[in-house]
């Protein structure tokens, strides 16, 4: 029973840390059609930024906050307007199997880029007190791993504040659920498309830096984190905060507590099928609007 709790506990921190990583790509795929293939390319950022603040200038990581949320948003803003917008305003070209294809090739620059910077060597986040840990009856929880919870928690509840309180997140919507009713009721399609972009990229640096105060980070760790995004992303449903909660906690608690009874080698595999058995009985996804 411990080690389940124990497992409980780390599956319900890593799935809050997916849930952050899928609630920004929901954002774009649904608000723009865009299927941003580069996203957690933007999150490695975030993580490596975080962790070279640190070793280089000694700036603790939640301080490094400041740092990585205006940058990765103006990155976003950056995207939309001189990336994805000139390339889908053909009419000809389907948006989104066209957005995948520049992203994804967007995705490996980054990558490539962050190989020749730093290597394909591993690097952790290790502050001070990455070893201090907190007991609460059977189970030991790292301030690391609080300090990530805390911030997964607060990420997903100002997205959900920003969709649903703010006029631009409003308009969000609107633009989510029909563009040109949105733009005959005066929306700044293209102003609020880029803000937007700009909330997606800066939750995916903090989903990133989340990450690296958990995991080892290597450039080539967004494929793994791509893929479950998707699957966060298409379990939950488009449109939907809550559902992109529940994806990532499904995904999260499955392929952690799972292995309490499945061989590691055989958890994707796991996690996969799990996938295909929800899309048989919710093909639109738990929580699509």
């Amino acid at each position: 029973m411990n080690e389940f709790l124990q497992s409980l506990v780390g599956g319900t921190i890593t799935g809050l840390m997916y849930a952050v990583l899928g609630i920004g790509f929901n954002l774009i795929w649904g608000v723009t059609k865009v299927i941003n293939m580069a996203h957690t390319g933007f999150a490695l950022i975030g993580s490596y930024a975080a962790i070279m603040l640190l070793q280089m200038a000694g700036i603790d990581p939640l301080v490094s906050i400041a740092f990585i949320i205006p940058v990765l948003f103006c990155l976003g803003i950056a995207l939309h307007r001189f990336l994805i917008k000139p390339a889908t305003q053909n009419k000809t070209l389907e948006v989104m199997m066209s957005s995948m294809v520049l992203t994804y090739g967007l995705f490996m620059i980054i990558i490539n880029l962050l190989v020749f910077l730093f290597k394909n060597d591993s690097k952790i986040l290790a502050p001070s007190y990455a070893d201090v840990t907190f007991t609460f009856g059977p189970v030991s929880v790292g301030l690391l791993g609080l300090i990530s919870l805390g911030i997964s928690l607060l990420t997903l509840a100002a997205v959900y504040v920003f969709l649903s309180k703010t006029f631009t997140g409003k308009g969000a919507r609107a633009v989510w659920q029909n563009q040109e009713g949105a733009m005959l009721s005066g929306i700044n399609v293209d102003a609020v498309t880029s803000i937007t972009y700009g909330v997606s990229l800066a939750s995916a640096g903090l989903g990133g830096l989340c990450l690296a105060m958990i995991y080892s980070v290597s450039p080539y760790a967004g494929i793994v984190w791509m893929n479950y995004t998707f699957l966060v992303s298409i379990i939950g449903g488009l449109g939907s905060v809550v559902g992109t909660l529940v994806g990532g906690l499904i995904i999260g608690i499955f392929s952690v507590v799972g292995t309490m009874i499945i061989p590691m080698k055989f958890i994707v595999t796991a996690v996969f099928t799990l996938l295909i058995v929800i899309l048989l009985v919710r093909p639109q996804g738990l929580f699509r609007r």
